[in-house]
Parts: C-alpha cells; sequence; structure tokens
C-alpha cells in the first residue's frame, strides 16, 4: 500500500509493508463518489488515524463508513478491521 509515486528523479517510490503515515479520509459508505468526492470527507489525517476512528465506532456502524487513502484506494469495512487486527499497527 503506497502513496501515488514521486517522478522527480525516480527515486524512492516504492515502499514495501503498510504506510501506516498516508494521507487519507473517512467518508460515508455510499456518498457516491464522484467528481467533487474529495469534498466529501468527513474526516482527514493519516490511514493509521482514520483506522482507529472506524475501530472507535459501534461494530453495527462500522460499515457505514469507508476510508479513502492517497493513491485512489478505497477501504471498506472488512479491510480496514484486517488492519487494525494487524500487530503492526501503530494505534
Amino acid at each position: 500500500m503506497a502513496d501515488h509515486p514521486s517522478t522527480f528523479n525516480a527515486a524512492d517510490t516504492h515502499r514495501e509493508g503498510v504506510q501506516w503515515d498516508d494521507r487519507a479520509s473517512i467518508h460515508e459508505a455510499d456518498d457516491g463518489q464522484g467528481l467533487l468526492d474529495g469534498g466529501k470527507g468527513l474526516r482527514d489525517g493519516t490511514l493509521a488515524e482514520m483506522i482507529a476512528q472506524v475501530m472507535a465506532y459501534p461494530p453495527e456502524r462500522r460499515g457505514d463508513f469507508v476510508i479513502q487513502k492517497a493513491g485512489d484506494h478505497r477501504l471498506e469495512r472488512a479491510e480496514i478491521e484486517a488492519l487494525a487486527a494487524r500487530s503492526d499497527f501503530p494505534g
């Protein structure tokens, strides 16, 4: 999982593992995405912070939200919970 690669000298563009400090935002799962999707975020911060926030919701509400990570990756409930359960999760 990595952010958009840099094109400057094409150096250091891929890092192994989960990039917990990548930019991310929480969205309602059914917000329609679309052209102005970036403005529909409910909260933003690092990937680790957004995972911790979703995990703080009651289990029955977690499916109401998704995390959109820099690099156009959309994390749904199952992936969020799996990342939160990792031994290297910083939250």
